[in-house]
């Protein structure tokens, strides 16, 4: 497997960047980091990456809102998007977006490399034998609908019937894990 000769990390977390830019730099690979949406669609004309690696939360930003203009400026770059929060609505999401790839954090440089190299339909595991809890579906739920209003928090609490502010909050959690 082999990674991109050159890779753009879009990501607000400063020290993920740094680890990930060493980790890679040490494979031959040239880096640049961006933390903002908008210094990283400029960063992808000047620096023309192969490979990008695109958080899902990006502070103010949203990571799958900027998949369909990274595309337009460099359709033949594989966008795997990397998340803390990974739950399938927004891999099913990111994919129809054009993302090549998915990958939840955390992940080793193995991991990143594997998920460079194939499509993730190929490389996507087969499904649990038994089904998700009744939390874990719930939460599937809210981030499946939050991804149907384009993350407009407000319209996406009005289809489920909840404050705003009580959607924040759980919004603001981390996934419900499985046992």
């Amino acid at each position: 497997m082999s990674l991109p000769a050159r890779v753009l990390l879009i990501d607000d977390d400063l020290a993920f960047c740094q680890v990930l830019a060493r980790l890679l730099g040490r494979r031959g690979v040239e880096v640049q980091a961006r933390h903002d949406a908008a210094s990283a669609l400029a960063a992808v004309e000047e620096f023309a990456p192969d490979g990008i690696v695109l958080d899902l939360k990006l502070g103010a930003d949203n990571g799958l809102l900027l998949i369909h203009d990274l595309r337009q400026r460099r359709p033949q770059a594989r966008i795997v998007l990397a998340t803390g929060y990974a739950s399938i609505a927004t891999a099913v999401d990111a994919m129809r977006r054009g993302a090549w790839n998915y990958l939840p954090k955390p992940f080793d440089i193995e991991a990143l490399a594997q998920s460079f190299a194939e499509p993730a339909a190929e490389a996507a595991p087969e499904p649990p034998a038994e089904a998700a809890s009744l939390r874990r579906q719930g939460w599937e739920h809210v981030q499946r609908v939050l991804a149907e209003c384009g993350g407009n928090v407000s319209a996406a609490a009005r289809v489920l019937g909840v404050d705003r502010r009580t959607l924040q909050r759980r919004l603001a959690k981390r996934p419900v894990r499985e046992r």
